[in-house]
This record gives structure tokens, sequence and C-alpha cells, in this order.
């Protein structure tokens, strides 16, 4: 149980790889002292940081607290991108987010995302195949990375050749620390978008994409800046968090020897395990920043309209009054009412795909490589970030016969 509250302080949230390590101490101390918080971000932005878990969740669905930047009370000083690609579901509120929303969201279907299993199943294997004829791997770079690239490359219609451009770009806006850099990331990356629908319009193809430049272009449901936002963010959500969840996951499991023996006796529980795995390991610290339209009150704490609102899931799922010993990573737990998706109507669409991609990612590496184990040579080595948690690399050894070199089973 949390103790008594004490009036809020601020507190410095960091980005450096050596906090994003292991941040939860830290997110159980703020928890403990209270449940809201005055804090500063990297790019000195000053918001209120929500820590516990029915106060997380009830801001989520809270109509009062907008998406929208323009509701930023001393304008907003963090993440800011051009018109062409801010246009996104991240940035908006009804009624434009619900008609976005319903243009792509016959993309994400549970019954598409079920007819997707036996692709994702086959590039799992052909990644793994090559992982296998080495007896030293990364792990993110060999599965983690190019799993998801590859299936929301192909769903959105990005050619092969192209892909890890676009994730090196990204890469850029996440992690790094030179502003410069990311703002060039940016200008590529809508250079690229604007070239690749020319191509579309010019050269249809049987993908998003095209379904999207349909919408546009015949029945005027889109514009020309929410078009190519759309796109920015099915490439950018459709598998960056994914990945953090694949290499996290892992590494975690790879920690624990009893966890990964359950799994591999009772396979069936890597379902749950990803739905545990998204609470223990935070692949997105905190939900989307959000204004208040109006004051209100939020953990006891009275917020003025206007001010900006952070709102801390890793915290959210380390809260011992929802979750018994949340501290242990235990694969059986049952009813993990996590947030790592979202909530509300700014629930993510790409869910299903993500919970897919790393049971069958996860699923198979535990089946076919008995003996592997992390490289204690070389431990794992985590992204400098604010807005996500993630690993640059999870290199890995698996051995056969008793030794650490050569091919893993099949």
């Amino acid at each position: 149980m949390y103790p008594a509250t004490v009036p809020p302080a601020t507190i410095n949230l960091e980005n450096d790889s050596a906090f994003m390590a292991d941040p939860f101490p830290a997110f159980d101390r703020w928890a403990q002292s209270s449940p809201v918080h005055r804090a500063r971000t990297p790019d000195g932005s000053t918001v209120w940081l929500v820590t516990h878990y029915l106060d997380v969740k009830a801001a989520l669905s809270d109509r009062r607290l907008s998406l929208n930047k323009a509701n930023s009370r001393t304008g907003y000083r963090g993440y800011t991108l051009p018109p062409a690609l801010d246009a996104n579901l991240l940035n908006l509120d009804p009624p434009d987010h619900t008609r976005l929303r319903r243009l792509v969201s016959q993309a994400f279907t549970a019954r598409r995302m079920a007819n997707l299993r036996p692709r994702v199943q086959e590039i799992t294997d052909d990644l793994l195949n090559a992982i296998a004829r080495a007896g030293r791997a990364d792990l993110i770079a060999g599965l983690a990375a190019p799993l998801p690239v590859t299936v929301i490359g192909e769903l959105l219609g990005v050619p092969v050749a192209e892909r890890q451009a676009f994730r090196t770009w990204t890469t850029t806006l996440i992690s790094s620390q030179d502003p410069a850099r990311a703002a060039a990331a940016v200008v590529d990356i809508q250079r690229y978008l604007s070239d690749l629908i020319a191509t579309k319009r010019i050269t249809p193809g049987d993908d998003l994409l095209t379904a999207m430049i349909a919408a546009r272009d015949e029945d005027d449901r889109l514009s020309e800046d929410e078009l190519t936002s759309l796109a920015f963010l099915v490439l950018w959500a459709g598998y960056e968090a994914t990945v953090d969840l694949i290499g996290n996951g892992l590494l975690e499991l790879l920690r624990r020897p009893g966890q990964i023996a359950l799994l591999r006796t009772q396979p069936a529980l890597v379902v749950n395990a990803v739905e545990e795995l998204l609470r223990y390991t935070a692949p997105n610290p905190y939900a989307i920043r959000r204004f208040a339209t109006e004051d209100l009150v939020v953990g006891g704490q009275t917020i003025s309209a206007g001010d900006s609102v952070l709102l801390c899931l890793a915290s959210a799922h380390r809260d011992p009054e929802q979750f018994p010993e949340p501290d242990i990573l235990n694969v059986t737990r049952s009813n993990i009412g996590h947030y790592g998706f979202g909530h509300g109507i700014h629930y993510c669409l790409g869910a299903p795909l993500a919970r897919l991609e790393a049971e069958i990612a996860i699923g198979t590496v535990l089946r076919r490589f008995p003996a592997l184990a992390l490289d204690d040579s070389d431990p794992p080595r985590w992204r400098s970030s604010f807005r996500s948690r993630g690993l640059l690399c999870l290199p890995v050894v698996h051995a056969v016969d008793g030794s650490r070199k050569g091919e893993a089973s099949t």
C-alpha cells in the first residue's frame, strides 16, 4: 500500500541510457511520495506526472485531457513535426480523430491479423535461420528490428530496399541528442513519404497506402497533410514499440531461466507472457502527453487549463495496489490489466499486430534455441531516449552439444 502523500516536488525526467536500463526504482520512489508530481522533461517542458494506476486509467479516457497541442497554455516545447507529418492520430481529438481512425482501422482488424499469422511466422523463421548459422547473434539487429519493419512495410507497401532507411530516420528522431540530426531526419522522412505517395498514385498496389490515397483522391476524406501524416504514423507506430517489446521481453526472460522453463513446457503460455512483458518491461514508459482543456483534479492535485499532463505507464504497471508482487515477472500472472497500448478512444490500432509479432517471435526463439543465453562478454546496451525504452543491441550465444558454438537446433 502507498503511504499518505506529501506535497508534489519537481523532479527531472531523464533520457540517458543508464537511467533507461533500470528506471523502476525512480518510478517507485515517485509513486511512493505522491500520485502526482510537478516534473520537467529533457526538452525543458514542465508537466504534471501521474504515477498511480487508477489515476492513469481515469486520465487515459478523460475527454478533458486533449492530445491537441493547441490546448497547451504555454506553448508546446516538445516533439515538433511539420504539418505534413503532424496531422496524425497522436495529435488529434474527435471529430477529426474519429474520422481518421475509421479510415485506417480496416488494416488492423482481428481477422486481418489472424490472416497475417502464417506470413509473420515465415518471416520469423527466415530471420532465425540466419541466426542459427552463427554461435553468436544480436537479437535486436537479427530479429526484433527486421521482423516488424518487414511486416509493416509489406502492409503499407514500402519497397524492401527502402525499409531500413526509414527505420534509421525514426531511430534518430527517438534517440538523437542532436537537434540538427533530428531536423534532418524529419526532412528525409517527409521527402521520402511524399515521393512514395506520388509513386503509388502512378502505380497503385494492393496495400494500405494505396487505399489511403484512394480515400484522399476519390472520396476526399483526407487532406494531403493527413494522408502523409497517417502514412508516417502507421510506419512508425507499426514497428517501434514492437521492436522494444520483443527485445526487452527476450532480455528479461533470458535473465530468468525458471520463466523460460515454464514457457517451454507450456507453449500456450506465451500469449499471457506477452501481456506480462508489456506490463513489466515498459516499452513505452509514458503515454503520449495531454493538455487540460479546463481546470480539473487528478490524484488529488488541481491541474489548470492548458497545463501538460504526462501519464507514467511504467509506474502504474508496478502499482502494488493493483498488482500483487509487482516487481516480479510472472508469466502465469492472471488479470493483467495493463495500459501498454493505451485505453479509451486512443487505444492503439496496431495492438493486435504487435501482440501477434511478439507472441510468434518470442515463442519461436524459445522453441528453436534451447541453449540460448546472454553473451557475458558483450552486455546489452540501451538506447538513450525519453519517449521509449528499448535496446540498441541484445547479444546472445547459443549452443549445440554442450558447446556455445555452431548452429542451434531447429
